[in-house]
């Protein structure tokens, strides 16, 4: 059964002070739960919670998930990973021993409390799908030795470390495989494709596009994904994932271009460079799982986001 989700608990946010997390423990912390903000703060910064300074219901914790942590909690969302190319390939070996190393000692942890704990996986599971659009059931395309396999495949054994404490430890799981998102607080260097265009198109210089931008994207704004990862982890206990939380309108890589130009009344000229390796051609996921079971869908189109996304970039540029 699912549980009343009024029901005030202590939750553990790995990689809480990150994009995605910081957006979480706000909507946590809005339903009146207290939280344990763990990040150690190498993608992640304190500015993305600093509006929380003070709060009576949040506990800051710098601290790697590499290592074991002694806590007492009554759930746990682990998020804790780089999720951009530019920032996961920068030290590749602690990329993967963060997905792994990370999952292991946050499914102890679980264990040894007998509490619920949900994981940040990724549509990178997916590779350069041969399938399209991504449904759970579909095992990938993943080069196990390229570029970008430390978090691919970090995240592929960090999924596998979860079924197998499920189904040996009996570990209340949920896996959610979350596609690209966008929103304010993203950091303006991750190199990833929504904050560069918007970057480069502020700065009023050349945007980037990779290829000859024919490649697509979906893109689901913050507030959406949240929702449906605590609509994942409020679901009932059989319902353990995977489930794709993304937003399946697809966009080419251009066209985004195109509308970030527009929004920013930019004239920064479109440059084509060449492919980066493994990079997927098309990404969209089926989330008729999440429907049917969660209830969940997003909200917000890319025309609503975009300007929240971009007014939060014009501030960074004029602090």
């Amino acid at each position: 059964m699912a549980r009343a989700y009024d029901l005030t608990r202590r939750i553990l946010v790995t990689g809480g002070a990150g994009f995605v997390g910081s957006h979480l423990i706000d909507h946590l912390l809005s339903n009146g739960h207290e939280v344990l903000c763990v990040d150690n703060l190498f993608t992640g910064s304190k500015r993305n919670i600093a509006h929380l300074h003070n709060h009576p219901r949040l506990e800051f914790m710098r601290h790697d998930v590499c290592f074991p942590l002694y806590v007492e909690v009554d759930e746990i969302y682990n998020l804790a990973c780089p999720a951009s190319p530019i920032h996961y390939q920068h030290d590749p070996v602690q990329t993967t021993k963060t997905s792994v190393h990370g999952a292991i000692n946050m499914l102890g942890l679980a264990k040894r409390l007998k509490v619920r704990i949900l994981q940040a996986s990724t549509s990178e599971v997916y590779g350069d799908p041969a399938v399209h659009p991504q449904t759970e059931d579909y095992w990938g395309n993943v080069n196990p030795i390229g570029l970008r396999s430390c978090y691919d495949e970090g995240k592929r054994c960090a999924e596998t470390l979860f079924f197998d404490y499920h189904r040996q430890h009996g570990v209340e799981i949920k896996v959610a495989r979350i596609f690209n998102t966008y929103g304010p607080r993203m950091h303006p260097s991750d190199g990833r494709v929504v904050s560069n265009f918007i970057v480069q198109a502020l700065a009023g210089e050349p945007i980037t596009i990779y290829g000859n931008g024919s490649q697509t994207r979906s893109f689901c704004f913050v507030d959406d994904l949240v929702h449906g990862l605590v609509a994942l982890m409020e679901s009932p206990a059989e319902l353990v994932g995977p489930i794709n939380l993304g937003n399946p309108v697809e966009f080419t890589i251009r066209e985004l271009a195109e509308k970030v130009i527009a929004l920013t009344n930019s004239r920064s000229p479109l440059i084509e460079m060449p492919l980066p390796a493994d990079d997927p051609q098309q990404r969209k996921p089926d989330i008729t799982l999440a429907k049917t079971r969660l209830g969940w869908e997003p909200a917000i189109p890319l025309a609503q986001g975009l300007p929240a996304t971009i007014a939060y970039f014009q501030s960074l540029r004029a602090a």
